[in-house]
């Protein structure tokens, strides 16, 4: 069996990566909320409640569930490595150099494996007892104390979805978009390369961290065996699509279609994800503000051209006609988030009713508070599996952002 393989968004879900919230939520403060992407502070310990019930329900079902953290740890038992993701890490924390890198860096490395990976995740805070930093060599300690951090928590982290996309037997490793979530994609780059599971299987990947222009996981959705669609959005640039559709095309046979949504730029909407899924082969969930006036939205088919350096691109007013034509359906349906009620569907799209995650053909997870839209997938004869959301909705994701699959059974 392939270590990988996501050929549909739909087909029965085998294996899949969580991370489950930690320190890295206590770490939000009023103060740096809106700077690590959040909008409030959840509470800590009713959202752990509900993300094991969301691991449980997954489990139930015959699901194997990873988790970031721990794969992350067993990577970590080498010491090489260990040192290597460390300075990798650190590079990548902006404001730190000289002295404070070294202490920083000394401190660190005194902790076992698991311990690293959760303070890296949680943040190291200045006044963390056993970080010796001495004021008067350090400038950085003396005059920034309005910010408590040296190393920035990361609360997005349980969103697995973003830092990277498993299309086919492949990768696609993100150039993150927003500077609080950039270090998010080196554990996942780190896993594939050195973890015991990964790292001889010889993993494609169809772009990776290091290009120039960003592209995140929550934008990547994959179709069918022959096309995937990605949103151009807030955190994916047109650039990156072309630039993955051409590496698909030439290296991932089964690849004929790319369909590029273009939805609005803005937080709310920050990936097709959050407005967008599939539900069964013919079903989709779909938020009516991403239309214009005349129920329009553009999108362009992205084919390859005789000329392998050039692509063929299509565009399309409606989203309908170009999901037709790229899955080769005669008809589907887009059920909207929250119905016909305007107010209803504000309120559910807020807390990411048209972000499902299928199990199986016919089988979403989602937030139990968006009991409009539950019930309207359950007309259409969807089973929901509804899991309890009182906090785990405050980070602005739902339950596929919150999962990464790594392997599907074909449809």
């Amino acid at each position: 069996m392939d270590t990988v393989k996501v050929q549909s968004e739909i087909g029965t879900l085998n294996s899949v990566i969580l991370k489950r919230p930690a320190l890295e939520i206590e770490n939000l403060t009023p103060d740096y909320v809106g700077d690590l992407l959040f909008d409030e502070i959840p509470y800590l310990p009713q959202m752990q409640v509900e993300h094991d019930y969301f691991a449980r329900i997954l489990k139930n079902r015959g699901i194997e569930v990873l988790y970031l953290e721990e794969l992350m740890a067993e990577v970590l038992r080498s010491d090489a490595i260990k040192e290597d993701f460390l300075n990798a890490v650190l590079d990548e924390s902006n404001h730190l150099d000289g002295y404070i890198l070294k202490k920083v860096y000394e401190y660190l490395m005194k902790f076992t494996a698991a311990e690293m990976v959760a303070k890296i995740m949680g943040g190291v805070r200045k006044d963390e007892q056993g970080l010796d930093i001495s004021a008067k060599k350090s400038l950085l300690s003396m005059v920034a104390l309005n910010y408590p951090f040296y190393v920035s928590p990361m609360p997005n982290l349980y969103f697995t979805r973003d830092p990277a996309a498993f299309i086919g037997n492949g990768v696609a490793i993100s150039k993150m978009n927003k500077p609080a979530r950039r270090k998010e994609s080196l554990f996942i780059k780190y896993i594939l390369e050195n973890h015991v599971r990964f790292k001889d299987t010889n993993i494609p990947k169809w772009i990776d961290r290091d290009y120039r222009f960003s592209i995140e996981g929550g934008d990547i959705l994959v179709l069918s065996k022959n096309a995937i669609a990605i949103g151009i959005s807030e955190r994916t640039s047109a650039v990156a699509i072309e630039q993955i559709a051409r590496e698909l095309f030439a290296k991932q046979k089964d690849i004929t279609k790319v369909l590029a949504v273009d939805i609005p730029k803005k937080r709310a909407f920050m990936h097709l994800d959050t407005v967008f899924t599939m539900l069964d082969k013919t079903l989709f969930s779909v938020h009516h503000e991403i239309f214009d006036s005349n129920g329009e939205i553009d999108s362009y088919i992205i084919e390859r051209d005789d000329d392998d350096s050039l692509l063929n691109i299509r565009p399309f007013k409606s989203i309908e006609a170009a999901l037709k034509e790229t899955l080769a359906l005669d008809e589907i349906e887009l059920i909207p988030c929250g119905g016909t009620d305007k107010i209803a569907a504000a309120r559910e799209q807020w807390s990411d009713g048209s972000n499902t995650l299928a199990i199986a053909p016919g089988v979403v997870v989602t937030y139990d508070r968006n009991y409009i839209t539950n019930k309207i997938f359950r007309d259409r004869g969807i089973e929901v599996l509804e899991i309890p959301s009182s906090e785990i909705s405050r980070g602005r994701g739902g339950p596929r952002c919150m999962s990464m699959p790594l392997y599907r059974e074909d449809v």
